[in-house]
């Protein structure tokens, strides 16, 4: 049975919508990321799953049974916002009591569920801290243990990332990761961050224009992107398209680039569209500095951005089209240069008029 299920759900403020027939089934202690950019009503979809929000129409079940028409508290679900919202004037223990005590648990059973809550998270001998003496990170904690102590079946995190500074944000991510392995319940995290999104999520869910645009595990999002959106939106950086016209024969798709070079690639020729404008999408690793043969293409170097282990360079080919290519970590390519880009066609993705994307087949 799946952990939780949406069936049709939609919402708009007043004319303008903001989902749209959104469906999906979440299994039982699976760990899902709403991936997408802002305005793409993935926090609207976590506030009507938690009943901050009501959808206008459609269905909300967990754990076999019906939860859009109750109230937030009797839904077991529990969610932990952006912000914190610890109460200033309470010790850590009390601010996660707090909720149990409204709904009357016994004190001895409140005791041991923040006993067991801290041990996971690492903040048993913060207990009697206030908010304002501890860093974010911990905070953060705190706000997560303050939902685990009420067992729910779901766990709700609205960009918990967000407020924390780039190494804090790293930290929190690897306990994050090492958490979702103690927890026995599902867990969906809204985030606009690929990186949070790759790293913690067993399923992606990619939203945008109100919409579904993929599901799946993050490698098949990045391999086997669905369309240009997926394509270009995850991924760092963002996939180069490059117009191309099909050149006819051959299994597989031959491409030739604007400035006439062709790119043989492993999508099969048959998948294609017969006509209309064709993109290909070529992410850094498929293009390398060096090399010969038909599908080098000659680029102008316009940014080298060294990353120790790897340099990206970004060029831009004579008919005006930027690229970014991978070359090694003591590259000695410089701004300025003119070098020859190899690209290796089987890394090739292609995408028809409409946006859908055609992927390489194994060799």
């Amino acid at each position: 049975m799946a952990s939780l299920e949406l069936k049709g759900v939609r919402k708009a403020f007043g004319a303008t919508p903001v989902l749209d027939d959104i469906s999906l089934s979440i299994d039982a202690r699976e760990f899902i990321a709403f991936l997408g950019p802002s305005g793409s009503g993935k926090s609207t979809l976590l506030r009507i799953i938690a009943g901050l929000e009501t959808g206008d129409a459609g269905e909300v079940w967990l754990e076999g049974r019906r939860i859009d028409k109750l109230p937030p508290g009797d839904r077991g679900i529990a969610m932990v916002f952006q912000h914190y919202a610890l109460y200033p004037h309470m010790s850590v223990r009390e601010n996660m009591a707090f909720g149990l005590r409204n709904a009357r648990v016994p004190r001895d059973e409140i005791e041991r569920r923040i006993a067991d809550a801290a041990r996971v998270l690492e903040i048993d001998t913060m207990l009697d801290r206030k908010p304002a003496a501890m860093s974010g990170g911990q905070r953060q904690r705190v706000a997560i243990g303050r939902a685990l102590v009420k067992q729910p079946s779901l766990f709700l995190l609205d960009e918990p990332l967000s407020n924390l500074d780039a190494a804090l944000r790293l930290r929190t991510r690897v306990e994050l990761a090492q958490l979702k392995q103690k927890v026995d319940a599902s867990v969906i995290m809204v985030t606009h961050d690929q990186a949070e999104a790759m790293t913690l999520a067993d399923r992606i869910i990619v939203m945008n224009d109100r919409r579904i645009q993929q599901i799946g595990p993050p490698m098949e999002i990045y391999n086997r992107p669905a369309n240009v959106f997926v394509a270009q939106f995850v991924g760092s950086p963002a996939m180069t398209l490059a117009p191309a016209r099909k050149v006819d024969g051959g299994e597989f798709a031959s491409l030739q680039l604007g400035d006439g070079s062709l790119v043989e690639t492993r999508v099969p020729a048959s998948q294609l569209p017969g006509n209309g404008d064709l993109r290909l999408g070529l992410r850094p690793e498929a293009v390398r500095v060096g090399g010969r043969g038909k599908s080098t293409v000659k680029a102008k170097v316009e940014l080298v951005e060294r990353l120790g282990e790897r340099t990206l360079v970004y060029a831009r080919l004579k008919d005006g089209l930027a690229i970014t290519a991978d070359d090694e970590g003591d590259s000695k390519v410089k701004i300025g240069d003119e070098v020859p880009l190899r690209i290796d066609g089987a890394l090739a993705h292609v995408f028809g008029p409409d946006g859908s994307g055609y992927h390489a087949v194994a060799a």
